[in-house]
């Protein structure tokens, strides 16, 4: 069986006088792919930042490994062992793919700022090391070919891994995908669907926030569904297809 990687427990959130979060707990397991959907609104996103360390939250806690994980900056969450993408697209356009996996690379490095000024022995091995891991990355998501290109000169689809692949330069534990699939076509959505499914293959643990409920239910080995700030279900995709709550959140009316 296997174990509990993220845990969170109570966790509320609230903007004014709207309550996005209301005392939302979920468990992820080590090796899952695990789906978070819920109509507009529903407070999917919140919870990735809060998970993220890009809201704080008002209440609850949020453990990593066993480990209560420091919410306090993005820098943190990324060191603890979760790294994520967004929903639009934030990489540097004016800079290489290769450049921007090698700046994900960063957060694992040691070599520090007097090492870079002073172009140490230690500090050039390094960078010779993560330019070699950032172009194995580019291989992974398969954009090699396109290392030496400035990624606002990347298709979409391409723009997309090579989010990914920076992500994962972070070596996390724990990867974060905020609506991959959103604007791609069904060709880029079906070469997504593989590489995250190779992703977990290779032992990596996937939190996915789409909208495509197909994608996530033909996907996902188990999803959680938020309505107005609260999970109304947490199950296998079957299960929660049939969620009575569920199909009256996404329709409007009662299942009955």
């Amino acid at each position: 069986m296997n174990t509990v990687l993220l845990e969170a427990r109570g966790i509320g959130k609230r903007f004014g006088g709207v309550q996005a979060l209301k005392d939302v707990s979920l468990t992820i397991k080590s090796g899952e792919i695990y789906g978070l959907i819920g109509p507009n609104g529903a407070g999917k996103t919140t919870l990735f930042n809060v998970f993220t360390g890009l809201y704080p939250r008002d209440s609850g806690e949020v453990q990593l490994a066993g480990t209560a994980l420091d919410l306090a900056s993005p820098h943190a969450v990324a060191a603890a062992g979760i790294a994520r993408t967004f929903q639009n697209i934030r990489l540097f356009a004016n800079m290489t793919a290769l450049e921007n996996v090698m700046v994900g690379r960063h957060v694992r490095t040691r070599a520090g700022v007097f090492g870079a000024i002073l172009r140490t022995r230690a500090e050039r091995t390094e960078e010779a090391a993560i330019r070699r891991r950032a172009e194995e990355l580019l291989h992974y998501v398969g954009i090699v070919d396109r290392a030496g290109d400035l990624a606002r000169q990347l298709s979409y689809g391409d723009q997309r891994r090579l989010e990914i692949a920076r992500a994962l330069a972070t070596d996390p534990k724990l990867l974060a995908l905020d609506e991959p699939a959103a604007g791609m076509n069904a060709t880029e959505t079906a070469a997504l669907r593989s590489l995250i499914e190779g992703l977990r293959r290779d032992g990596l643990t996937v939190l996915l926030i789409e909208h495509d409920v197909k994608l996530v239910m033909g996907l996902c080995d188990r999803v959680a569904v938020l309505d107005y700030g609260e999970k109304i279900a947490e199950d296998v995709p079957e299960a929660v297809r049939a969620n009575p709550k569920v199909i009256e959140a996404y329709l409007g009316t009662s299942a009955a």
